[in-house]
């Protein structure tokens, strides 16, 4: 069934018409099967795995994937298991967490079974029997050593990013997973930077998936995506609660996200210079041009307003895509970076615009030292964001002595380094090319 709508997808059929060739038994089968109604990263993937890790956005199905998962298990459903499978630890937050989510909630373990093979849940033992003889248990990360002792053949973890004795549990369920052929187990969670999970994803046998809060947008109260993601869209919170994002910072870095956080402006206001700062690659057949423009409020606050940064080729391509935001934002001066290009940055500039003044600024100072006092005036607040800028934050949070975690260049960084040094740091009447 699935293979054939598969092939009717790729052949480019109509989906209303492929509902209208199948007959009501065959309708009746898609609603309940979990294989054919599951999105592809609610589904366990294929493969010798040993850990499903599942990251996912608020409300973007993972209890769901889980119960399914833990209901093919324990019916023996391929092709998710050949035989049934049991015991299976239930491992929540708190006691309250997994009977009200996993099992008893709206997309727990009880409400994706039919009535003629749904478990009984006995919550005094804490404890799932499904008429084949197989059973589940419930476990708290707050008890780590209530898994001392019991055994399973598989396991299902929520929330881990959240749990209170992470590592603890964790250790405790692997001991306690030596039952079967092959024990597996899956982790439905929203991510959060702790050691646990980093570890996960590193380790080998574990396989992820990943699901946003939007693809489950079916199935969320209507108006709630407006609602949430039109508040919370590109910051650190949108892109892990609703994004699924594992989102971490350097301890050693320059900026930290919180304080961007705490400095971010939905648009700036009436400002009294604006300038577009434009770090030029070292050739012009590799690396990035960051292009990044700023202004200053009339009560001497430096916001950041726009990222156009561009992958490089032609030197008329990034002097395009900085002359064009520089049009956008009605700026005062381009300011660029003449150490890789000397006189070339200004030539160039000036080939597709000669009316545009070009401040021209030459590096004398390492990277860490030239972004260390901008770095300063975000810490006192006096630098804000307006509006989100993904890509230049995590440069900015990834920024440490040694430059970049991936030895990347920081262009971006570079750029708004230049744009906020000539807005707010630079003393004199800078040094001015063209009209």
């Amino acid at each position: 069934m699935r293979d054939a709508l598969t092939s009717g997808r790729k052949r480019g059929a109509n989906p209303l018409n492929l509902i209208d060739s199948l007959s009501d038994k065959q309708i009746r089968y898609l609603l309940d099967v979990w294989e054919e109604n599951g999105r592809d990263e609610q589904l366990p993937p294929r493969g010798d795995w040993l850990v499903w890790l599942m990251l996912g956005g608020r409300g973007a199905g993972k209890t769901r994937a889980g119960a399914e998962w833990v209901r093919a298990m324990a019916l023996g459903e391929p092709p998710f298991a050949a035989d049934p499978v049991g015991p299976i630890a239930l491992v929540g937050e708190t006691l309250a967490d997994v009977r009200e989510v996993m099992v008893e909630g709206p997309s727990g373990v009880l409400s994706v079974h039919g009535r003629d093979k749904r478990p009984v849940w006995l919550p005094s033992r804490r404890r799932l029997e499904w008429p084949n003889g197989m059973t589940a248990h419930a476990f708290s990360s707050e008890d780590p050593e209530s898994l001392r002792g019991p055994q399973f053949a598989a396991a299902w973890s929520d929330e881990l990013a959240k749990w209170k004795h992470a590592e603890a549990t964790w250790d405790m369920l692997q001991f306690g997973l030596r039952l079967g052929d092959r024990p597996r187990q899956v982790v439905t969670t929203t991510p959060r930077p702790i050691p646990l999970l980093r570890q996960l994803l590193d380790a080998d046998g574990t396989v992820r998936t990943h699901a946003a809060t939007y693809a489950n947008r079916l199935n969320l109260a209507p108006g709630f995506l407006d609602r949430v993601v039109g508040r919370y869209a590109g910051t650190r919170l949108g892109r892990q609660e609703l994004e699924g994002e594992l989102i971490a910072d350097r301890v050693d870095a320059l900026w930290q996200r919180e304080a961007i956080e705490t400095g971010r402006v939905d648009s700036a206001p009436t400002l009294g210079r604006i300038v577009v700062a434009v770090d030029p690659p070292a050739s012009a057949r590799s690396g990035v041009c960051g292009i990044v423009a700023a202004g200053l409020g009339r009560d001497g606050t430096g916001y950041v307003l726009a990222d156009a940064t561009v992958q490089a080729a032609r030197p008329d391509r990034w002097a395009g895509a900085a002359l064009n935001l520089y049009r956008r934002l009605d700026a005062d001066a381009l300011v660029a970076e003449v150490n890789q290009g000397g006189d070339m940055v200004a030539a160039v500039i000036a080939q597709v615009d000669a009316n545009v003044p070009v401040t021209t600024v030459r590096a004398t100072r390492g990277k860490w030292v030239r972004a260390e006092p901008v770095a300063a005036l975000y810490a006192q607040g006096r630098v804000r964001h307006a509006g989100t800028l993904r890509a230049l934050e995590d440069q900015l949070c990834d920024f440490g002595p040694d430059g970049l975690s991936q030895g990347r260049s920081p262009d971006r960084l570079d750029a708004m380094v230049w744009a906020i040094t000539a807005l707010m740091l630079t003393r004199g009447e800078p040094r001015v090319r063209g009209v």
